[in-house]
């Protein structure tokens, strides 16, 4: 059995708002947790957070606190997801990596959304990843997995099987945070990934079995190792 962190792009269930897409992620995490994995879950908050940080930005709000929007946003998204796992899961989304740790060890799922400003939720999966030494860390994205140059940009991009660690950062564009940020992987979450090397895969999060196929060991997405 794994530790496994399971981060869900906003991008694919509130980018817009899926509520029957959040209830498939729901049952992908009973089931990862009746197979007898220990079992944490990042959401993001997709286009709402974007919005959120756009109005915030029109009000004058530095980068901080349009971050600090985003994080409430993400924190809703995880709040419906908990909910739906009932008695299984904490009873409140945590905003600490150590209330996080210790409700994963007490053997309930843990759901977290964002954490503090400067980072992404893929920074809080990697960062909860390194903390709790999980086994694995699948990301569900609104694409097939990391490609050799950004798809919505370039047509002739493809699609990547495999990866290391030490050239992912050569494919992302942006090498720094800023609130908002929406590519593949956040540079910071990059930083933490190369640090502990967490075996990582990116799947098509659209489908739910992607997420499950990836931790059941089959070739699908593209996997960082």
């Amino acid at each position: 059995m794994m530790k496994v962190v399971v981060r869900v792009g906003g991008s694919i269930v509130g980018s817009p708002l899926n509520s029957l897409l959040i209830a498939k992620y729901v049952d992908l995490l009973k089931e990862l947790k009746h197979q007898g994995h220990e079992v944490v879950a990042v959401v993001g908050g997709g286009s709402l957070a974007r919005e959120f940080i756009k109005a915030a930005a029109e009000l004058g709000l530095e980068e901080i606190g349009r971050d600090w929007v985003a994080i409430h946003v993400s924190r809703l998204f995880a709040q419906m997801l908990m909910l739906g796992l009932g008695d299984i899961s904490c009873g409140s989304v945590p905003v600490s990596v150590d209330e996080a740790q210790v409700c994963l060890e007490s053997g309930k799922i843990v759901v977290l959304g964002g954490l503090r400003p400067g980072m992404t939720t893929d920074s809080v999966a990697a960062l909860i990843g390194e903390r709790i030494q999980a086994d694995l860390l699948v990301k569900g994205s609104n694409v097939e997995g990391i490609y050799s140059k950004d798809p919505k940009k370039h047509s002739e991009a493809k699609k990547l099987d495999a990866l290391r660690f030490e050239d992912l950062g050569k494919l992302l564009e942006a090498n720094s945070h800023r609130a908002g940020i929406n590519q593949i992987i956040d540079p910071e979450a990059v930083k933490i990934l190369q640090r502990c090397k967490i075996k990582t895969v990116v799947v098509n999060g659209y489908d739910s079995e992607n997420v499950l196929a990836a931790v059941k060991g089959k070739r699908v997405g593209t996997v960082i190792t």
